[in-house]
Order: C-alpha cells, then structure tokens, then sequence
C-alpha cells in the first residue's frame, strides 16, 4: 500500500473477528518494530506476541481494551538499558516508536489494530509474568475486524493545520 494511504486509512478497530493473523503476515509487522529507530540505537525493547488463552485471559484482567482480538502484541521498554537523556530514560519514547511502525505495517498488509495504553501495569505484569526491568508501554491488538464493527465516529476530526504547525 502506499505510505500516503496507510496513514490516512488507518483506523482504530474496537471490535475483533477471531482469525488470527497469519504467521508470514506477523513476521512483518514484527520485522517493521524491529527496524524502528531508538535513541542510540540502544534497543531496549521488548515485544511479547500473545495468543494462547490464558495470555489473553490476563490482558482481559488488566484492560477492557483488547476488543476480542486474537492476538496482542506488548510493547516494554527497559528503563534501565534505554538511553537516558539528563537523567530520564527515554524508553518510553522508544517503545511508542517501535509500536508506531507496527500499526503502520499492519494496516499496510491489511491487519486491523488499534493503539492501547489504557491498562493496569501491575496486573499485566503479574498476569504475563514480565520480568522486573521490563516496562509495557502500549498494548496493540491485531486482527481482522469483526463484521459488525462499527467505524469510529471520532476517526475523520481533525484539527486544521493551522492550529497545530506554527512557523517561527
């Protein structure tokens, strides 16, 4: 697809069919996180693909959001391996990076998604069995969007340029 329609199609899919995305079709959305720049180039990432029942059954304890998707990808930083900028780590900056060339890939080759950081840590954490150091910073399910989903009315607003681009 090209660059100007994958950014202007993109949506934000609130409701999963169950097909899961196809191995081949994964690797490339992984592939684009992988390639996505870091600060440094430290990489201080990690992506946890979950799938089996019981991985989405502690998503569902941690957030409303997964939608039914079959698949979440978990994006965490490592606070301590990211590079640090005066005396913050810039982990989360690099994990928001990383997702972001995800979501694009996969509404490149067709997978629906939608970005979420509405999620109780702890839980997650516990539930997944991330280890300490690791940070998950978004959640991204994937899939193929249910039949019955309905757009987001929210989609098309968007602010005039004008209102957020100043020249000086």
């Amino acid at each position: 697809m090209e660059f100007e329609k994958v950014i202007r199609e993109r949506k934000s899919t609130r409701l999963f069919s169950d097909k899961k995305v196809e191995k081949e079709v994964l690797d490339k959305i992984l592939e684009a996180g992988r390639l996505a720049p870091t600060a440094k180039n430290v990489q201080p990432i990690k992506i946890y693909v979950v799938q089996s029942e019981e991985g989405l059954k502690a998503i569902d304890n941690a957030s409303p959001c997964r939608y039914k998707a079959p698949q979440v990808l978990i994006v965490c930083g490592d606070k301590d391996k990211a590079f640090q900028k005066n005396v913050e780590s810039i982990y989360y900056m690099d994990a928001c990076i990383v997702g972001t060339h995800m979501m694009l890939e996969a509404t490149n080759v067709g997978v629906d998604n939608i970005w979420i950081e509405m999620f109780d840590t702890d839980k997650l954490v516990d539930g997944l069995s991330i280890p300490e150091g690791l940070i998950p910073v978004l959640m991204l399910p994937i899939g193929y969007k249910a039949k019955l989903c309905p757009p987001s009315p929210l989609h098309k607003i968007r602010k005039n340029i004008d209102k957020i681009v100043e020249y000086k």
